[in-house]
């Protein structure tokens, strides 16, 4: 990226924040459009007219530009919890029917149909990678007649791996399975077509790489799933004609067209979705292709530099294998935690998971912030 947009962002205060797959940093232009909706709280004669429906669909506008989907395909959620729970409880399940989870996936590939097995309704199925990171073979060899639903992350949260989608994908639809992508760990990160990847459904948190509010989310659901997937109690501005609400009949309400219908109640949460909206704004502008670009230069300048003799990559080497980030561990196994909390002693931000840090740049970060890293990495 040939400009410097750190000045899109607040100061850091000398902090080298490599942690966006926690949470994103909120730009400057957001914090200010956050600002302005809590004004608008303290004061609501100075809401704008119709906020309340034209915020949330230019939300579902832009997110459907950088999927490349429809708009009419995006519900607006607080989290990827909230698509999650719309499948589980519009799916018309069987005796029998199996939904495939691969093992060390996000706890909400779990949470979600765990209840569910409990109650009968289903069987989770944990699939073991068959090398170090799950690959769309070892869910190929899995995908049964019993499946019914393949749960699973197009970038995993614990290792960066990257899924060839679109296999796993095909395999589900010859057997009649449907399938729920997670795209929380890149969504915003790096160029997607969802079509191309062939899910059914996909879920989304917004606070991560598209740099929006905790609370944020969307839910994408393909448009030959909008009629079949059913949908539970409606948010009332989920209705047909609801921008006319002074006016709605009080009997005969029928649910919108398209996948509204599992938009999260209180869908205006204007507080929360202006500075989404205006991150959307920045991320559309910049483009992702460029965004994409500078994060793959600085992850590839840390694994060029990482010190093999005290650390080791945790992630797939091979560059069209990963997703926007990397994981790395100490050689031995049990120095990886005290050499996260090296790195945070002195002002170096990275998570900790499955005992493995996980470094996750962006846009706002530069090759002087891994070559930060690198150096207290190589230090004993």
């Amino acid at each position: 990226m040939s400009a410097d947009y750190r000045k899109e962002f607040a100061d850091f205060e000398g902090v080298a924040y490599l942690d966006t797959a926690a949470q994103g940093s909120l730009p400057l232009a957001s914090a200010r459009a956050a600002q302005k909706a809590v004004e608008w709280n303290k004061l609501p004669h100075q809401m704008p007219q119709n906020l309340f429906f034209d915020l949330p669909d230019r939300v579902r506008e832009k997110l459907a530009r950088l999927i490349k989907a429809e708009t009419e395909e995006i519900a607006i959620t607080t989290g990827a919890s909230g698509g999650f729970s719309a499948v589980a409880a519009g799916m018309d399940w069987k005796p029998g029917d199996e939904v495939l989870v691969a093992r060390g996936e996000f706890p909400s590939h779990f949470s979600t149909w765990i209840p569910y097995e409990n109650a009968g309704k289903l069987r989770v199925r944990m699939i073991d990678p068959q090398g170090r990171f799950i690959t769309a073979q070892d869910y190929e060899e899995q995908i049964n007649a019993r499946t019914r639903l393949v749960s699973a992350s197009l970038v995993r949260f614990d290792n960066g791996a990257l899924l060839d989608a679109a296999r796993v994908a095909k395999a589900c639809h010859a057997v009649g399975a449907a399938f729920l992508l997670d795209i929380s760990q890149c969504a915003g990160a790096m160029p997607i077509a969802i079509r191309q990847l062939g899910a059914d459904f996909a879920v989304s948190s917004g606070y991560k790489w598209l740099l929006g509010p905790y609370g944020t989310g969307f839910f994408w659901v393909a448009r030959e799933w909008a009629e079949r997937l059913k949908a539970g109690p409606l948010y009332w501005m989920a209705l047909e004609g609801a921008r006319n609400f002074n006016s709605l009949p009080a009997t005969g309400h029928r649910a919108a067209a398209g996948s509204r219908r599992w938009d999260s109640p209180e869908t205006a949460n204007f507080i929360n979705l202006a500075p989404l909206d205006a991150s959307l704004d920045l991320l559309l502008r910049l483009g992702v292709e460029t965004i994409a670009s500078h994060t793959r230069a600085l992850t590839r300048d840390l694994i060029e530099r990482l010190p093999r003799d005290r650390c080791a990559l945790a992630s797939p080497q091979e560059e069209e294998r990963r997703g926007p980030y990397v994981c790395v561990v100490a050689r031995k196994q049990d120095d990886t935690a005290a050499l996260h909390q090296k790195l945070r002693d002195v002002q170096i931000i990275v998570s900790l998971r499955e005992n493995a840090l996980r470094i996750a740049p962006y846009f706002y970060n530069t090759s002087e912030d891994i070559g930060r890293l690198v150096r207290t990495l190589s230090v004993s």
